[in-house]
């Protein structure tokens, strides 16, 4: 399952990287793989915000704004039985393409 291209907020710093794997065995999509002996982000859409890997980094080399964004507002959806609602703007306003 892909989201919306482009919007997941998911980032690695590389540079702090350790090369430890927890990031990927803590990803329950396979954003991540080892490239080079250091983790690297292979599939961004895929990405559903959960932090976990963010969680698990001892060195401070991902970020990532868990609980926003449209995977956030669908998994509030299912769980409501309501519409999923997202905050994602830009400029300041609503964009009309989220979720």
């Amino acid at each position: 399952m892909k989201y919306l291209k482009n919007v997941a907020t998911v980032k690695l710093d590389r540079e702090k990287c350790t090369g430890c794997r927890k990031c990927l065995e803590v990803c329950p999509r396979q954003v991540l793989v080892m490239r080079e002996y250091k983790a690297a982000i292979v599939d961004l859409d895929a990405c559903i915000e959960c932090g976990a890997c963010r969680q698990n980094c001892a060195f401070d080399a991902i970020t990532v704004k868990s609980g926003v964004g449209c995977a956030q507002a669908l998994f509030n959806a299912l769980l409501t039985g309501g519409e999923p609602v997202c905050d994602c703007e830009k400029g300041g306003k609503k964009s009309s393409g989220c979720c």
